[in-house]
């Protein structure tokens, strides 16, 4: 026997691992068939087992344990802004492009494409998030540029699924992915105090440094106070047009390199030190005559934005319920493998009821998100348009909320084991807040409800009555709770002070709805029983006692048949 050996380790739960995270989702599956992407089952079961696996798995350890670094210069001096990632970084961003998860809608546009695309999002939002980020932006950015005639030699190389990371102009490159910069020091989500100005080129002079590519390009000085992803191929940014007659921001394509082979002049000047999300880089830069070329109507850059915004905040409320379902996943594979004062962790009535408390809370953020990509799917249809431009504010402020308390409660079943760096409750638990501050707060979520409400507001009641009133006649606590919010919306849409308390009740509201019509009955009695029927708040784990948290369980974390 070894003589420094003093104990057996025992009661210690395996890591959660090499594990198939579509097949042990039931509440995944099966939203995925009912909006509309059943056809993508199998590809998103082969993605489930691969981000499952313990070597994928631990690429987001790695990948976060060393964040990226800021190269300003080369061993002679000379400024080339760089950014220098762990391999572990490179190998889940081919993941990601190979899988499509920045272009499959817009290349293969079929019906359910944006579902089946949030349902693949949503998977690897349970394994790393920082990289997720550029990916988003890419996406996001696709709509915008298709209506540029100038930027259409750029598509190909946006759309292509091979993650190419060498720092080269786009026409030598495989792949390309776009970043963007909104925020400035002074201004940050009051985008409209920007002071970052453009100058048009002289046409003789772009001519003669680009050749046909310059017509139009902009000279810009300035700087962004968030830059994320200072090493994508290009970025969108908003700015200053110069020149008579025009007013307001407008919306800048600048690339990192430009049409001459030269690189942009576009200044690293540091790399955020962020709470959580340390895998992928965002930064500080100015712009020293950088070349852009305008996306858009001159003045009208903020509506440009805010298109992207919608594909960019659907991912966050996506992104959230991924780390819900991750911390979820953990938690329970946990309290299942150790037992505490006499039996498993998972047994004991009281963990069981925090346990499935916070299975409810996941269930109900993926049906939402998947149910949401529909409305993205279905843009064409008036009232689902509508309707998808109330929800995602909302959704992107309630779901996005309830990530940190979420986070905290599953790192709190786990005791010392999920507070530690070994495990990744830590990572997941700081990533939460990021997709609440992202892409507009809290505050600024609930205000783009009030605005969507306020300029069509009888359209808007409609769309939201159609979207519940199927539910209505399954339990009478859900139909006076509806009914309720349906007469009061006229009012709260002119309420400025309570636009948290609607934004917060249309969400409860439609996760009500879509668990009432499509979850077994014992789901979405408790989600009623926890949400509606009283009025949510406090810590998880305070279901009522008629609530079978044992069937809830069984439910959330399935081995496959």
């Amino acid at each position: 026997m070894d003589a420094f050996q003093t104990h057996e380790v025992l009661n210690q739960a395996a890591p959660f691992e090499n594990v198939n995270l579509f097949a042990c989702d039931p509440a995944l599956r099966e939203a995925l068939v009912r909006e509309g992407a059943g056809w993508a089952e199998d590809s998103l079961a082969g993605l489930g087992a691969t981000l499952g696996s313990a070597e994928v798995l631990d690429l987001a350890r790695q990948a976060n344990a060393a964040g990226p670094r800021l190269l300003g210069f080369d061993r002679s001096g000379r400024r080339i802004d760089e950014i220098e990632f762990h391999p572990a970084w490179h190998q889940l961003m081919t993941l990601l492009v190979k899988a499509g998860a920045h272009s499959a809608p817009w290349q293969d546009p079929r019906p359910g494409a944006q579902v089946a695309r949030a349902a693949q999002y949503l998977l690897f939002g349970q394994v790393e998030n920082g990289s997720q980020c550029p990916v988003t932006m890419t996406y996001a950015s696709v709509p915008a540029l298709r209506r540029e005639p100038r930027l259409a030699s750029w598509l190909p190389k946006i759309l292509s699924n091979d993650y190419d990371p060498r720092s080269l102009p786009v026409t030598e490159k495989r792949g390309a992915l776009v970043g963007m910069g909104m925020t400035e020091k002074q201004g940050g989500s009051d985008v409209r105090a920007n002071t970052t100005r453009a100058t048009r080129m002289p046409s003789g002079e772009a001519q003669a440094r680009f050749g046909a590519a310059g017509e139009g390009a902009c000279v810009i000085v300035g700087h962004k106070w968030f830059f994320s992803v200072p090493q994508a191929d290009a970025h969108l940014i908003l700015a200053q047009l110069e020149e008579e007659g025009s007013s307001g921001l407008s919306c800048f394509f600048v690339p990192r390199f430009l049409p001459d082979g030269s690189r942009n002049a576009i200044r690293v000047q540091r790399l955020k030190d962020k709470v959580g999300n340390r895998s992928n880089a965002s930064s500080e830069v100015e712009f020293q005559d950088a070349v852009g070329w305008m996306v858009g109507t001159p003045g009208r850059g903020i509506p440009t934005i805010l298109e992207m915004g919608g594909y960019t905040r659907l991912d966050c409320v996506l992104g959230s319920a991924g780390i819900m379902r991750a911390a979820l996943c953990h938690a329970l594979h946990h309290a299942r493998g150790r037992a505490a004062f006499g039996r498993r962790l998972a047994e004991q009535p009281l963990m069981q009821n925090v346990l499935a408390d916070l299975a409810l809370e996941s269930e109900a953020a993926t049906a939402f998100a998947l149910r949401l990509a529909r409305c993205f799917d279905e843009s064409q249809d008036p009232a689902q348009a509508l309707l998808g431009r109330i929800l995602t504010p909302a959704g992107k402020y309630w779901i996005c909320k309830r990530g940190p308390m979420f986070g905290a409660e599953a790192m709190e079943v786990m005791g010392g084991n999920g507070y530690v760096e070994d495990g990744p409750l830590g990572r997941l638990y700081r990533e939460f807040p990021v997709n609440s501050i992202w892409e507009g707060s809290g505050n600024v979520m609930c205000l783009d409800v009030l605005r969507a409400l306020g300029k069509s507001l009888p359209e808007a009641h409609a769309a939201l009555a159609a979207e519940l009133e199927p539910a209505m006649a399954i339990d009478a606590r859900f139909a006076a709770f509806a009914g309720a919010l349906l007469d009061a919306l006229p009012a709260m849409a002119r309420d400025e002070g309570g636009a948290r308390v609607l934004a917060e009740r249309l969400v409860l509201t439609v996760q009500a709805a879509l668990l009432l019509r499509h979850a077994p009955g014992h789901v979405a009695d408790a989600f009623v029983a926890s949400r509606i029927a009283r009025e949510p708040g406090g810590a998880f784990g305070r279901l009522p006692a008629q609530v079978d948290c044992a069937a809830i369980l069984a439910r959330a974390l399935q081995a496959p048949a």
